[in-house]
């Protein structure tokens, strides 16, 4: 057996620790997992014969779990913006029903996914039950 320690900085919640254990569990030769979301990191004791630490590695980067994420960054600095160049502009609102609630609102370029990017967190499968009966 041999020990396989990797980050993994896409790995912030509890669902994802859930996702991961599924994805390596589901490689042969892998027999001990132990994942933290607060450490962002993963431990794998797995059979070398079965299952190489780039399989491993591989597996976790093609779910999403190994990339960064990047979010844009508000300066507070006040922008000149060229002809057709658009800013990031943070909206607030309050509103006298939510009474000490205050939200706020930013519109970020649309690339081709409606909200930040979280591994694990896909759409819900529907399969039709059959009943034996």
């Amino acid at each position: 057996m041999e020990t396989f320690k990797i980050e993994v900085p896409m790995m912030y919640g509890d669902h994802h620790v859930v996702e991961v254990r599924k994805i390596l569990q589901a490689l042969p030769g892998v027999e001990d997992i132990y994942a933290s979301s607060a450490f962002q990191m993963v431990e794998v004791n797995y059979d070398p014969s079965a299952v190489s630490s780039e399989q491993l590695r591989t597996a976790l980067d093609e779910a999403g779990y190994l990339g960064i994420l990047e979010i844009p960054e508000e300066t507070g600095a006040i922008a000149e913006l060229a002809e057709g160049e658009e800013i990031f502009i943070r909206h607030t609102e309050a509103y006298t029903q939510t009474k000490n609630a205050v939200s706020f609102a930013q519109q970020v370029p649309f690339n081709g996914r409606p909200l930040w990017p979280c591994p694990g967190m896909g759409t819900l499968q529907h399969t039709k039950e059959q009943n034996d009966a």
